[in-house]
Parts: structure tokens; C-alpha cells; sequence
């Protein structure tokens, strides 16, 4: 399907060197990410993901290039941007001791929710990953798949027009993933643009209509899903993903 929708994410040329190292973590890299895209950004370990994240999110700086949210130069991190964007990482960014409902009332709040406002959305939310049942229990007392899901509510409390996933599906349980990837789906038909990171290929070609695979901190192909597929005449992603990535 071609994507007729306006650019919402520009990378130009970005390079990012880590101290100590004298290769580069990511080595010139460019993409383009569409409104209401559900973008696959795929690499083996430590070939960049993690890091291109971390700078499109305000979290570390680069070395040489550009990058825009929104038309905007994210060397100035607004507000505007800050507001557009949520983030959802690999690792679970909860606080144990909390409930559930406890947590997501603390993210809510440092979002500025008010708390009507923020009372419906945690419902909303908790309803639509069918926590109920568990609201008020403990995130240490949690399977990995319901931490997981309230790491995903955590990060979208305030209805970001974009959402970086990190791994959202890593070492869970079946029943919660496809519980993960129905409510995933659901968002980008509603607008939402998501990035999204896996070493899951088979969930990735499934969901993204859009994939850049990424190795030694170089993009290596980018492009419409169906037609990086049938260019490669590669029978599917995992295919794709080990030629390029050897």
C-alpha cells in the first residue's frame, strides 16, 4: 500500500558516537516515518535500535545530522513534542510496591492529568487490557505479561500521537500478547503512529506496514513491508532478516 500521509518523523543523516568506541552506534543513518504508520524498526542486538530511540526521545544526544518530530528540530526538545510522544521501553518502569491502580495514578499525574480526567483514562484503559481483576494488586505480585501491560497504559496515559515500543512483547505469555498486539492495532487504526522495535519477525511482518532493518548501526533496507518482501524474493521476514544481518 503506498502511504500518502504526512511525514511525522524525519532522520537526516544521523550519527552517534559512544565514548570510548571508535565506531559509530549509528553510522549516517536516514528514515522517514508517516503519520499512522506502525513502523518496524528491526536489528539484531546492539545494532542501533535502542540508541536511534533514545535520541528521538530526548534521552541522548548525537553527534552529526538532524532529526524532527513533527516538524520540529528535536536539538530543541519542546514541550510540543515532550506532549506528542510516549514511550513504552523494554524494561519494566514500574514501582513494585504499587498496585496497579497506584502506579498509573503516579505516571498520570507527572503527565499533569487531572484527576477526573485521569480516573477515566486509567478505567478506560485497565478495562480495554483486562486488568479489572487485578487493579489492586501489587505490580510484584503480576504475571510478566500483566506487567507488561501496564508498562504499555503507563506510557499512553496521555494520548500521545506517537508511541515508541521497545520489545512490548518480549518473554510474555500468549494470551497476554495477543491481548498486546489487538490493543496496538486498535490504537494505530485510530490514528496513533507507532514505532516499534522486536526481534519477532514473524509479529512484525504481521503488523507493520512499514520496516527499516538496521545492523552495525546502518540502515540496511527501508521501505513498504509487502514490497521489500517481494523485491528481495525472500519467502518472508525472518529470511530477509538473517540475509541482511549475517
Amino acid at each position: 500500500m503506498t502511504n500518502n500521509s504526512t511525514l511525522i518523523i524525519t532522520v537526516q543523516n544521523l550519527t552517534k558516537f559512544y565514548k570510548g568506541y571508535s565506531e559509530p552506534a549509528l553510522d549516517n543513518i536516514s528514515l522517514e516515518i508517516f503519520e499512522k504508520d506502525f513502523f518496524g524498526f528491526l536489528g539484531p542486538n546492539g545494532a542501533g535500535k535502542t540508541t536511534t530511540i533514545s535520541i528521538l526521545t530526548g534521552i541522548t544526544g548525537f553527534y552529526s545530522g538532524n532529526a524532527f518530530i513533527l516538524n520540529q528540530n528535536i536539538r530543541n526538545f519542546t514541550n510540543e513534542i515532550k506532549t506528542a510522544i510516549g514511550v513504552v521501553p523494554q524494561d519494566i518502569a514500574l514501582y513494585p510496591t504499587l498496585t496497579i491502580l497506584e502506579n498509573l495514578t503516579y505516571f498520570g499525574k507527572l503527565y499533569g492529568l487531572k484527576k477526573d480526567v485521569l480516573k477515566d483514562k486509567i478505567d478506560f484503559f485497565i478495562n480495554k487490557l483486562e486488568l479489572q481483576k487485578k487493579a489492586k494488586s501489587k505490580v510484584s505480585t503480576l504475571s510478566g505479561g500483566m506487567k507488561r501491560r501496564v508498562n504499555l497504559i503507563a506510557g499512553i496515559l496521555h494520548n500521545p500521537k506517537i508511541i515508541f515500543l521497545d520489545e512490548p512483547t518480549v518473554g510474555i505469555d500468549v494470551y497476554s500478547k495477543a491481548v498486546i498486539i489487538d490493543f496496538l492495532r486498535e490504537l494505530n487504526q485510530n490514528g496513533v503512529t507507532i514505532i516499534y522495535t522486536s526481534h519477532q519477525m514473524e509479529e512484525a511482518e504481521n503488523l507493520c506496514n512499514r520496516i527499516a532493518i538496521i545492523n552495525s548501526g546502518k540502515i540496511k533496507i527501508n521501505g513498504e513491508t509487502s514490497e521489500i518482501l517481494t523485491q528481495s524474493n525472500c519467502k518472508n521476514m525472518e529470511e530477509l532478516f538473517l540475509s541482511l544481518c549475517k
